[in-house]
């Protein structure tokens, strides 16, 4: 059996690995460290919790002891995809080199470029970056990269598939082209892999497991799940949730929750919280110092649940997380296995247990397809209430027990276009019901004389019998634009025709 006496580490650094408690490398750890320390470069592939942060932060501080980093000149460079990655690899550092003067620098998003330039000013030896906030620096002439010899890709295949493909190019373009370069990941798929040829040279491959493998001291297992109704779904989903949380009891110290989305991360740490659990979000949108504490309060054992993006899916180093649940199942295969790494670290046992909606059936396969084998399906905690309901077990909502016992169908709601389309049938019976009535003499004074007696009969003549108007109130028919009858009949003036109409044309121009 390999020890790290036998890895010819130097002898402050095999000082500090004593004091840490640690005797017998993992094999990720004995397979890259010889290889490193021989200054070649070295691509590690093994899956998560097996010590590979140790097995570059080990040599590297080796190789560093001796020599002296110049101001804003670095001599070596780790980069991480995550804030969260690299605050735990500088934390790697200060526990391993607290023998030897190394100088470090965290240059991460978040903090202020005025502490960071203070630090770069003196000169570093480790400097440890996130890909965006190094390249600030280096863009506003504060840091110059020409003499890192030592270079460090920490989860390499998600450097690369974040989209920080042409910042790692361009990192690459800036230190020489003479450094020794080293990538470690737990997932290295084969597109990636031919990238990352072109940044290392004969690189010595160190693959301890298959690649995608989870731990074996994970249980793992699945919860088909359906809603009653689409826009409950969501509201059902966390009810399932906490019905999962509640059925593993005591045995549930403590847990990450992981989303998709950064919203959905905002919500069901709302929703736990409301309901009684300790839990607190953690995601990219927050300020770092609300990330920091957030973590630095789960580490601690203060919170219970930890609601994260894949932010935390990275190189979280937790050792004792009892749990993981994913809410949603990833949309890349290959976070899943770096999700549930973050418990049965270690050798520890852990249980990963996962949310599938329809829509994610697809994902899932993808990830059953990767891991080669199936994931157990696991029961519906809800399922008994949903069975007194007679209702699916999959369908068990947080309302479908009073709908089900409500027996009487709910009437429709009553629109005001519905109450129109009531209305005008009935609007349109009335004429056709209604009588026609007789008009109605209204008695008038006699007129003074004759002439007003004329002048009377032309502006209010005799009503004229109209049989049409009878036929049409009977059939229902009404009459057609412009006064038009069915029948097309053109009807004159009648004979109140006015006098001056009757006048010839001759006549008018003659007067």
């Amino acid at each position: 059996m390999t020890k790290f006496s036998d890895l010819k580490l130097g002898p402050k650094v095999q000082k500090a690995i004593d004091e840490a408690g640690y005797t017998e490398p993992t094999p990720i750890q004995a397979g890259a460290i010889p290889a490193a320390l021989e200054g070649r470069d070295v691509l590690g592939i093994a899956q998560t919790g097996t010590g590979k942060t140790a097995s570059f932060t080990l040599p590297m501080i080796t190789q560093l002891a001796r020599g002296r980093a110049k101001a804003r000149m670095p001599r070596s460079l780790v980069l991480c995809p995550t804030r969260e990655l690299a605050a735990q690899v500088a934390e790697n550092f200060d526990t391993y080199s607290k023998h030897v003067k190394l100088t470090k620098a965290l240059l991460i998003g978040g903090v202020s470029f005025k502490e960071q330039d203070v630090l770069i000013d003196r000169g570093v030896d480790v400097l440890i970056a996130t890909p965006g906030r190094l390249l600030d620096h280096h863009e506003r002439g504060k840091l110059l990269l020409n003499d890192v010899k030592i270079m460090v890709v920490d989860e390499a295949d998600r450097m690369l598939d974040m989209g920080f493909i042409p910042d790692i190019e361009r990192i690459f373009s800036l230190v020489p082209f003479t450094r020794q370069t080293l990538f470690f990941s737990a997932t290295m798929a084969p597109e990636i892999e031919r990238i990352t040829n072109t940044f290392l040279s004969n690189p010595e491959r160190v693959e301890v497991a298959r690649q995608a493998t989870a731990s074996e001291t994970i249980e793992q297992g699945v919860v088909l799940f359906k809603g009653s109704r689409k826009d409950r779904q969501a509201s059902e989903k966390r009810k399932l949730l906490r019905a999962l949380i509640d059925a593993e009891g005591d045995a549930c110290s403590n847990a990450i929750i992981f989303c998709n989305r950064k919203m959905d991360v905002d919500t069901v740490a709302k929703s736990l919280s409301k309901y009684g659990y300790d839990a607190a979000p953690i995601h990219g949108d927050l300020e770092q110092s609300q990330r920091t504490r957030t973590l630095d309060g789960f580490r601690a054992g203060d919170l219970r649940f930890l609601v994260a993006s894949d932010v935390a899916a990275r190189g979280l180093d937790v050792p004792a997380v009892s749990h993981v649940f994913n809410f949603d199942v990833p949309s890349h295969a290959e976070d899943y296995v770096h999700r549930i790494g973050r418990t049965g670290r270690a050798g520890r046992d852990g249980k990963a247990i996962m949310i599938c909606v329809p829509s994610d059936e697809r994902n899932l396969e993808d990830v059953e397809r990767l891991l080669q084998k199936p994931i157990p399906r696991l029961a519906n905690p809800a399922a008994p209430a949903a069975a007194d309901t007679g209702a699916p077990a999959e369908q068990t909502s947080e309302v479908a027990a009073p709908e089900a016992a409500t027996a009487e169908t709910p009437k429709p709601k009553r629109t005001r276009t519905r109450r129109k389309r009531e209305e005008a049938p009935q609007a349109e019976a009335a004429p056709a019901a209604a009588p026609v009535e007789a008009p109605v003499d209204v008695p008038v004074a006699a007129p003074a004389d004759d002439v007003a007696a004329a002048e009377l009969a032309d502006i209010a003549p005799a009503p004229v019998d109209k049989p049409e108007a009878a036929e049409q109130a009977a059939s229902g028919r009404a009459p057609s634009r412009n006064g038009r009858r069915g029948d097309n009949r053109v009807v004159g003036m009648g004979d109140h025709m006015p006098t001056f109409i009757e006048k010839s044309f001759e006549e008018r121009m003659v007067r």
